[in-house]
């Protein structure tokens, strides 16, 4: 190095400073891809949940779950349906709680996850919410209806409009996913806009009506018994459910988490959050 000018030496010292930021970069990386792999001890649980009101039943299940069992309990929050069942299948997270069991089953068809239920949550009713109009008799003709643009919120939708005598389907009960092809009859010639069911309440000025899972409506400030059309009863098959990995359903720190969840404290909660509006699915 002797021989290289100033320059050469300046430029070469920032090609060396430039490696080292890399490969630490890299390292730093690796760290934190590894650390979002590795196995929880057998008090520790990372769980994912939708953002919103599901993450703050959450706080309180983590509070009961350390004074009873000393079980501490992380919440991850996502954004979407897709990623928690992938985030669990691939041991970035140790469950989760967002979804109904006719959703996990097609996730599962589609993807091959090894991942099922330990136990059943809350039924959060869907409903179907509209600016323009107070009743649902007053949907005009070609009216703009929105709904989830994923298979099991879809179909949850249409069975909704379905029960309303507003669209008849073909397929059987025991069929899915059904979609808007099932559509047989549809008097008033709806026009369907699929959209991803967290831009539901955003659409809400644009469309007619818009099925919206409660989920989404609550932090959007709709409240399914005061503003919805049309609703889901306590007949719904459609409770929520909490998912693990397959080869760890017999895990002792799981059956914690569900006596946690299903604890008179997080139902107390769930009705302040949801305006009384919640079913206990383990009753």
């Amino acid at each position: 190095m002797r021989f290289l000018n100033s320059n050469t030496k300046t430029l070469a010292n920032q090609i060396v400073k430039l490696i080292t930021v890399i490969t630490t970069v890299g390292l730093i990386t690796s760290v934190l891809y590894s650390c979002g792999q590795k196995q929880r001890g057998p008090n520790e649980i990372y769980i994912g949940t939708i953002a919103g009101p599901e993450s703050e039943l959450l706080k309180t299940a983590q509070e009961i779950a350390k004074q009873k069992y000393d079980l501490t309990i992380k919440v991850i929050d996502f954004e979407d349906y897709n990623t928690p069942n992938t985030a669990l299948a691939e041991g970035s997270i140790d469950a989760n709680m967002f979804q109904h069991q006719k959703y996990l089953d097609f996730v599962i068809a589609n993807k091959k996850f090894e991942i099922q239920s330990i136990g059943k949550t809350f039924i959060y009713p869907m409903g179907g919410y509209s600016k323009k109009y107070s009743t649902i008799g007053q949907l005009p003709e070609k009216a703009i209806i929105a709904i989830p643009n994923d298979p099991s919120n879809g179909e949850r939708a249409l069975r909704l409009l379905a029960e309303a005598n507003l669209i008849s389907l073909s397929s059987p009960q025991d069929q899915h996913p059904i979609g808007l092809k099932n559509i047989t009859t549809n008097p008033k010639q709806f026009v369907f806009k699929e959209l991803d069911a967290a831009q539901l309440p955003r659409a809400l000025e644009d469309v007619d009506l818009a099925i919206i899972n409660t989920n989404y409506a609550i932090p959007a400030g709709l409240k399914p018994k005061r503003d919805a059309l049309i609703i889901e009863s306590n007949r719904s098959a459609y409770a929520n459910i909490v998912a693990v990995r397959t080869k760890e359903v017999d895990e002792l720190k799981y059956q914690q988490l569900m006596n946690a969840l299903n604890s008179p404290e997080v139902l107390d909660k769930a009705n302040t959050l949801f305006d009384g509006q919640v079913l206990p699915a383990w009753k």
